[in-house]
């Protein structure tokens, strides 16, 4: 098929049957267009609106985001996961910001903290319409199935062949629709599982449909048994009926974000506790709960502590605070511990 078909048969679909009325596709903006590729970088349509709708209430222009505290955007991003994004986000926002002018080229996004090629693809494409190819995660699935490219996409020789296919089939004109046109048929129509190949627009020119190989591609990437973390978090809790909570490293899992202590055993939450003259009221321990990253699972224990500490001993800096109830709510925290912070709160309340 050549370009101009592929493109014709892409767009007269999205006209008739792509989705016109997500949030980031109204008042279109460079802002808004990179805030919501950003969003849906490994993250589903679903679970982004409302992030996306919570983030142009508070952070309605980019200069606002700029000028946002770190902590905020966090607060705002928790439970989204990839943490780095909201970081990048932060960071790029504020360089955008000191040049005065939202970039308009290849070469200057991805210059930036968190844009890749694909995402400046986008970028440009929908809020300037210019003609750049994309290839997030919906536009690989739907050319490896097209043309029937076999091999892993992250593999590099497959990637670049994935690129080149998206290149030649990305129109001059129209680019904006069409960009979304190939996320949204991915999305909708050529999903991982269960796709609804009769409703797709290259049914009869899908190599992939017409060799039974649909099923089959894009390839899995090569299974990998992930290796166990195991870990011990502290919930102290004083008499204030507040709870100490510490900042993780700016980098890293879950960087920037407020945690709970952690040690490798029980025993040396006991040593802690001793060394930081904080005497054990009332100890518990939780079952054992598991949070898994793209690399490795976390299994860790949570131990509940009460205890008095009228001299605010641990306070040695401000990377381990004492928080009350009403002031957790408004600070970034990782999913797992937010959960379990959660759970603690109810139950104290409901005591």
């Amino acid at each position: 098929m050549r370009p101009l078909a592929f493109q014709q048969r892409i767009l007269t679909w999205f006209d008739q049957q792509g989705r016109k009325d997500l949030p980031w596709q109204q008042d279109i903006t460079p802002y808004r267009v990179w805030l919501s590729e950003t969003m849906l970088q490994q993250t589903q349509v679903a679970s982004v609106i409302p992030y996306f709708n919570a983030f142009v209430e508070k952070f309605p222009t980019i200069e606002c985001l700029a000028q946002a505290p770190i902590d905020e955007v966090l607060h705002l991003w928790s439970g989204l996961g990839y943490y780095a994004r909201a970081r990048n986000l932060h960071k790029t926002a504020q360089l955008i910001v000191e040049q005065r002018r939202f970039p308009e080229t290849l070469d200057e996004l991805v210059a930036l903290p968190g844009i890749g090629v694909s995402t400046a693809g986008a970028i440009l494409s929908i809020a300037f319409g210019k003609s750049h190819p994309i290839l997030d995660g919906n536009v690989k699935r739907v050319l490896s199935r097209f043309k029937a490219v076999s091999g892993w996409p992250g593999n590099s020789k497959v990637n670049k062949e994935l690129w080149a296919i998206s290149a030649h089939l990305t129109p001059a004109d129209r680019v904006a629709d069409y960009t979304q046109a190939m996320m949204d048929l991915g999305a909708t129509i050529c999903t991982r599982s269960k796709p609804v190949c009769d409703n797709c627009p290259l049914e009869n020119h899908c190599l992939a449909r017409i060799t039974g190989a649909v099923s089959l591609l894009p390839t899995p990437k090569p299974a990998k048994t992930l290796p166990v973390k195991q870990l011990v978090f502290l919930l102290l809790g004083d008499n204030l009926k507040q709870i100490l909570l510490e900042k993780r490293p700016p980098t890293g899992i879950w960087g920037g974000l407020w945690s709970l202590p952690e040690f490798d055993s029980i025993e040396s939450v006991h040593e802690w506790c001793l060394i930081k003259n904080l005497p054990i009221v009332d100890l518990q321990t939780l079952a054992v709960r598991r949070h898994t990253f793209s690399h490795y699972h976390l299994d860790f224990t949570p131990v509940v502590i009460q205890t008095n500490n009228p001299i605010n001993s641990v306070m040695e800096t401000n990377q381990a605070v004492w928080y009350k109830a009403e002031q957790i709510k408004t600070l970034g925290l990782a999913a797992p511990v937010k959960l379990l912070l959660q759970q603690y709160l109810y139950e104290n309340e409901n005591d």
